[in-house]
């Protein structure tokens, strides 16, 4: 392996290395680096990224960025949503939930413009704010310890970091069922939906990293980009088959989601979908069943709202609507059931999607802001 030359403190929340390559290039490593929460992205982390991916991309000798997780249990299982819920509880005035998300999606749309090739290694668990930066990355890598999603909805939340824009450009109900159902997805999943570019076996890391040092990198971008995605190839091929597709096989059935005039028509198909002798999907189906209805409305009005935006415009639509779920307390309670009491039992304000009332979702839908003071206008 190569030797790496690290840039900060060995116990700071994300890693920065560098590595020199055989023709005098570098390659520049960020390692979110709090296993033991999974590597869940805080603002701590997100003040360390977003500065040092600015420094590299102006860095002439700098030829790819890498972004991975330390440990093998998972890339980043999503964000903060502790510190967010302390936040909550401790009525701050929603300071601390804008600018959480403020700036995590700023950070997201900066991976999704970056000019210079971002390689993300997605071994383990992707979730949430995870999936926020894998998105953008130019270079999705998935192994076969992936397992990707948006459970949102188990927590009162909606799928944010870009799902406005990126749910939309999924096959044919692909996006409403994830969104939805919160179902987990493996890396041949991720391929089919547009979320991951490559398969590669967890374990050739070493030899990936290798291939890369002796690549004869470009001062240009474009350049980089080719030479990356011919790397990657090459592993793929010399990589085992990727796990079977639970999605593909059950597309025909989503094909039927647009036909269906309202949101609960929706919701009672996938209910009733057959899942006796199918694990995958009547987990999907529980969550759905136990997971917050107003969510679930939000899902579907997300959806609607992206279909011709820009990824720009996404965000900015997003933030607004996670400034309202800091204050509208279905989030709040979501994380209590879940992460903070952990007793499963969230009261939600809604019994079904049919009970959620106009009122409560023109609060999300409605703009906080008018474009020119928008926090995210000048991204």
């Amino acid at each position: 392996m190569a030797k790496l030359q690290l840039l900060n403190e060995p116990d700071a929340p994300v890693l920065f290395e560098l590595a020199d390559c055989d023709n005098g290039m570098q390659i520049a490593f960020a390692t979110l680096n709090v296993p033991k929460a999974l590597n869940a992205l805080n603002l701590d982390m997100i003040r360390l990224l977003a500065p040092q991916l600015d420094a590299w991309s102006k860095d002439d000798k700098v030829a790819i960025v890498v972004l991975k997780g330390e440990g093998e249990k998972a890339f980043c299982a999503g964000g903060d949503v502790v510190s967010l819920y302390k936040a909550m509880a401790a009525n701050d005035g929603n300071d601390y939930v804008q600018t959480f998300f403020a700036q995590e999606y700023r950070l997201d749309y900066q991976i999704h413009t970056y000019e210079k090739p971002i390689l993300l290694w997605g071994n383990g668990i992707i979730m949430g704010g995870g999936l926020g930066l894998m998105a953008g990355a130019s270079h999705k890598v998935v192994t076969e310890s992936a397992r990707i999603a948006m459970p949102e909805i188990t927590i009162g939340l909606y799928p944010d970091v870009g799902g406005s824009y990126f749910l939309n450009k999924m096959p044919q109900g692909v996006g409403l069922f994830l969104g939805l159902t919160g179902a987990s997805i493996n890396a041949s999943d991720a391929q089919y939906v547009g979320l991951a570019d490559h398969f590669v076996d967890a374990d050739k890391y070493g030899e990936l990293v290798a291939g890369l040092l002796g690549v004869d990198w470009s001062s240009t971008a474009q350049s980089n980009h080719e030479k990356l995605t011919q790397s990657l190839q090459e592993l793929e091929q010399a990589s085992s088959q990727p796990p079977h597709s639970a999605l593909q096989s059950i597309q025909n059935q989503l094909n039927e989601l647009n036909s269906l005039d309202s949101l609960q028509a929706q919701v009672d198909y996938i209910l009733t979908l057959p899942s006796d002798d199918n694990k995958w999907l009547s987990k999907a189906q529980k969550s759905l069943k136990h997971g917050s209805a107003l969510s679930a409305v939000l899902v579907s009005e997300q959806l609607k709202a992206g279909q011709g935006k820009s990824l720009k415009e996404c965000f900015m639509f997003e933030l607004g609507m996670s400034v309202q779920a800091g204050q509208s307390g279905e989030f709040q309670e979501g994380v209590r059931a879940l992460l903070i009491d952990k007793d499963g039992t969230p009261k939600w304000q809604f019994s079904s999607v049919s009970d959620v009332t106009d009122e409560a979702v023109a609060a999300f839908l409605t703009p906080k802001w008018s474009d020119d003071t928008h926090p995210l206008a000048d991204m």
